[in-house]
């Protein structure tokens, strides 16, 4: 059996919109989540999967490599933004992951118009990137409990400790 992890990457939305299409007009339910997945680990599968269960097909938005450098300094991202695409689209319920640019995936969120926006309940609603464009157009906005205790920057330190 040949898994095509590739046909699962997009660049930027434009090259997603056909896909997109197809699938709003199959009904599916889009759900969208989105982060830097800079070393994934097991809360980021944890989140994953529980978006996945919430519809029918989930889009991961990425942030680029110069994006993850804004939100997290000049050392990071540790993995490129190809690796760290090929990572999530091996997961057999991602269904797509579209590269942004941007700081935050608003713009991505309005051009997609999710059904459901799923982020960390570090977030309140309000705070979320598209969740009033998401609410908007009658789509809903939830937020997971995150797993305790592990995060990619303690990650990162634990790993700077070793001897």
């Amino acid at each position: 059996m040949k898994i095509n992890i590739d046909s699962k990457i997009f660049p930027d939305f434009n090259s997603f919109e056909n896909t997109l299409k197809t699938w709003r007009s199959n009904n599916e339910t889009i759900v969208f989540t989105n982060g830097c997945f800079d070393i994934v680990h097991h809360g980021h599968v944890d989140s994953l999967v529980k978006s996945a269960e919430m519809g029918t097909k989930l889009i991961v938005g990425l942030n680029s490599d110069k994006s993850v450098e804004i939100l997290k300094g000049r050392n990071r991202p540790i993995l490129s933004v190809l690796s760290r695409a090929i990572v999530l689209a091996a997961f057999c319920f991602v269904d797509a992951v579209v590269i942004f640019s941007e700081e935050t995936p608003a713009e991505l969120v309005a051009q997609i118009i999710p059904d459901i926006l799923v982020k960390g309940n570090q977030y309140k609603i309000h705070e979320i990137a598209g969740s009033d464009t998401v609410l908007g157009h009658g789509g809903k906005v939830e937020t997971l409990e995150l797993v305790p205790d592990i995060s990619t920057s303690d990650i990162i330190d634990k790993i700077k400790t070793l001897d």
